[in-house]
Parts: structure tokens; C-alpha cells; sequence
């Protein structure tokens, strides 16, 4: 007699063949995937174990890890990826959410708890925002903004919108199709700018995973030749754009640092603050204010 398919069996399995393939987490993909075949919470399956899978969830399943073993990101074949504690709706129109992006979050948290301003209403503006996380985050998290998220890709902003409603936060967000700031009106100004530009070189791209150079959108990647092409566009976008006492989080590649940081230190309108590490170390999250301060 055929040992039946359970859950712990279709894991098992899963697990070894997904490792097979170069995945990074074979037993969590694997998980993540049996859950999605199922409809259920991945916890859920830890009291499953001894439960034999039905025909239908063993061919949605095997389907799902066919796509992933071909190379197609978790994210992509169940279509969410967690954020800050939050679910967000992601497709191949927009990068996956990294934890390293979650820095900027927690910096603009903590520059909003010390920041002080006439107006009751913070003006926060996230740039290239993609699946909209950053601003989503921000509308979620600090209840006296109103947030604007820019976006030179329609179909990316679509996704934004998406998971503003699911987080119920759509009517404090302005999404706008624009190559950085360049669809604002020139007498918007904002007290925060936060950006995970794209800031891959091209003989990085070249070198990263082929899931990612394969599956996601190469715009919300390549910064340019150096990787710095786009963030030194974006600086002298956004330096003028920043209320007094303000501040510019960019999220960067730990290579471009110096770059970055030279950028910001060339003007006479910015303040370089320490740059932001990264859980391993890295340089991370760049930090400029406004030069002029509220007295």
C-alpha cells in the first residue's frame, strides 16, 4: 500500500526538493506554499501534520512549488508579502518589501516623536513607492500626516492603492504618476521624504540571484552605470522640496555610500546625519535635514 501524502510528508518532501533547486529557505517556502494550497494560516499546518492532503490542495501545491522551482519568487506565487507586521499585496509590477526598508520606518518614526511644526498636519512624500509600503506605513503610523506617494510606474500604483484600502488608511494617501518629483507642483513642500530608489549598478544586476534579475521589475532596481544616477537626481529634486527642520531617509546600497554621502555634503541646503546600518552592518538608510531649523 502507497504510504499516504500527508502534511508532514508533502513538507518533507517539499523541503528536500526545494533545497535542490538553491532555495534559500526551503522549509519555510515549502510552508508557505502548502498554506497557500490549502487556504489556511501557515501555523495551522503544525496541527495538520498526521492529516492526509486532499487531491485538489496536492495538485495546487505541486503547481505552486513547479513555479517556484522554475525560479518565480514565494512572494509572487502567493501574491502578499509581510511589511512592518502587515501584509501587503505584491505582483511582478513591484519589488518585494525587504526587512532593510523596514529602517526607514522605524528613522521616521523617531524623527517625528521630536519634530515640531506650526502645522498640525505633517506633509510626509514617498518616492518610487511601489507596492506603497513606506507609505502606507507612515499614514498607519503617524496619525497627523497626510502622505503623497509618487510612483513613475501606473501599474505599481495601482498595487499601492490596493493595499492602502486593506490597510484602511487610502483616504490619507495622494497617489501620483511622476519620475520622482517631477508631476508635484513646484510650491509642494514636505516636513519628511522617504525613498527606496533603485540603486543597483548595472555590474551588480548582473550578479544578483536570477530569481530577482528574472522576476522583478529591473526599473525599481538599476540606479544606473554607479547605481547613484537616480538618488543624485532624486536629491536635487527633494533638497529643495523639504520644510525647514525636515528630513531625506534614502535607502541605498551599502557600495554607493560614499557616493551618496558626497552628494548630500556638495549642498549648501542639506545637513549629513549619521547614516542608518542594517541588521549585518551595512550602511543602509542615508539621513540628511533641512540646513535651516526651526528657532
Amino acid at each position: 500500500m502507497d504510504e499516504k501524502w500527508t502534511i508532514l510528508r508533502l513538507l518533507q518532501w517539499t523541503e528536500d526538493y526545494l533545497r535542490q533547486h538553491d532555495a534559500e529557505s526551503p522549509r519555510l517556502e515549502a510552508e508557505v506554499l502548502l498554506a497557500e494550497a490549502r487556504s489556511c494560516q501557515r501555523i495551522e499546518l503544525y496541527t495538520a501534520f498526521d492529516e492526509e492532503a486532499d487531491e485538489p490542495t496536492r495538485l495546487t501545491f505541486r503547481e505552486l512549488v513547479r513555479r517556484r522551482a522554475d525560479g518565480m519568487p514565494v512572494a509572487y506565487l502567493v501574491g502578499r508579502k509581510e511589511f512592518y507586521s502587515m501584509s501587503f499585496r505584491v505582483t511582478p509590477d513591484v519589488l518585494i518589501p525587504r526587512p532593510e526598508t523596514e529602517h526607514i520606518v522605524v528613522a521616521l518614526l523617531d524623527l517625528v516623536k521630536e519634530y515640531t511644526r506650526p502645522e498640525p498636519t505633517l506633509q510626509v512624500l514617498d518616492v518610487g513607492t511601489g507596492s506603497g509600503i513606506l507609505a502606507v506605513c507612515a499614514a498607519k503610523h503617524v496619525k497627523n500626516c497626510q502622505v503623497t506617494a509618487v510612483d513613475i510606474s501606473n501599474e505599481a500604483l495601482e498595487i499601492a492603492r490596493k493595499n492602502a484600502a486593506s490597510h484602511q488608511v487610502e483616504e490619507r494617501i495622494a497617489f501620483v504618476e511622476s519620475d520622482l518629483l517631477a508631476a508635484l507642483p513646484p510650491e509642494q513642500t514636505f516636513d519628511f521624504i522617504v525613498s527606496n530608489p533603485p540603486y543597483v549598478s548595472e555590474s551588480e544586476y548582473a550578479e544578483l540571484p536570477a530569481d530577482v534579475r528574472e522576476h522583478e521589475p529591473r526599473g525599481a532596481l538599476v540606479g544606473g552605470p554607479t547605481g547613484a544616477e537616480v538618488i543624485a537626481r532624486l536629491i536635487d529634486q527633494a533638497a529643495p522640496r523639504l520644510r525647514q527642520g525636515g528630513a531625506l531617509l534614502i535607502e541605498i546600497s551599502p557600495m554607493i555610500h560614499e557616493a551618496v554621502k558626497g552628494l548630500i555634503e556638495a549642498r549648501d541646503d542639506l545637513r549629513l546625519e549619521p547614516t542608518i546600518k542594517d541588521l549585518a552592518g551595512h550602511y543602509r538608510v542615508i539621513q540628511a535635514r533641512s540646513a535651516s531649523e526651526w528657532v
